[in-house]
């Protein structure tokens, strides 16, 4: 029988995350979090659905999936029911369509935040959420991020992440709604409630490089995960914003 060489990354990631008690990634406590929310049941709209994905596939567990993005690739994603190039601000949905709406790692890339929360909060139910995640701002990824030059992340973003070579660009980021504060301050005045904000820090894909950036970056989660009071600079912030 062949085994495959266990590589430095996976075995960080098993030693240092995976093999600790309870220890999920952020991706299963957002998903984790969508389904408390939203239930079993409903009609989601899916905002940046994109091409096929593990969240799409997973929201297609809780009820059904339409989706929502600039992106004509979002056809070929296999769990959406419909699937809705959008163009200009306004979502081509009738009022009060879906009973949830769900975007990850989408709001960092809105320019106009409000007008965008004004449009989910249309197209929801009366009781109906929005759930996201994205980057929070005072994170170093996000503090390099805004000080440096869209080339410049795709250059390197992926390649700190280790991601695969066939893995698309990063999307241009504007970062205007990605506080605790941003979110609250948006959500008011596009009529939404504030029903969770949790702030995350999980493992540093962007240590997966090389083992210099990795201890430093793994002493950093470990350092704002010891204390709330450090909160404010974990790595992303997931939400839950609830009409009326």
């Amino acid at each position: 029988m062949t085994h495959t060489a266990e590589s430095w990354q996976q075995r960080y990631r098993r030693v240092f995350y995976e093999s600790k008690p309870g220890w999920i990634d952020g991706t299963e406590e957002f998903h984790r979090l969508c389904a408390a929310t939203i239930g079993g049941s409903g009609k989601i709209l899916e905002i940046g659905a994109g091409p096929s994905n593990p969240t799409s596939r997973f929201l297609a567990t809780l009820g059904e999936v339409h989706g929502l993005d600039p992106d004509p690739l979002l056809r070929d994603n296999d769990a959406l029911a419909t699937a809705a190039v959008l163009e200009g601000a306004h979502f081509p949905f009738r009022d009060a369509s879906f009973d949830a709406c769900v975007s990850n790692y989408v709001i960092e890339h809105v320019a106009d935040p409000a007008a965008h929360l004004r449009e989910v909060a249309r197209v929801l139910r009366p009781g109906g959420t929005y759930v996201f995640r994205t980057p929070n701002r005072l994170h170093y990824v996000a503090l390099v991020a805004r000080a440096t030059p869209h080339w410049f992340h795709v250059l390197v973003a992926n390649r700190l992440r280790n991601e695969l070579v066939q893995a698309h660009d990063p999307y241009p980021t504007v970062y205007r709604c990605n506080s605790r504060t941003a979110v609250k301050r948006f959500a008011q005045t596009s009529g939404l409630e504030v029903a969770e904000l949790r702030m995350i820090e999980k493992e540093p894909s962007y240590g997966m490089a090389s083992r210099a950036l990795f201890f430093p970056l793994l002493a950093y989660e470990r350092l704002v995960n010891a204390t709330s009071s450090a909160a404010g600079f974990r790595a992303n912030i997931l939400a839950v914003l609830r009409k009326p």
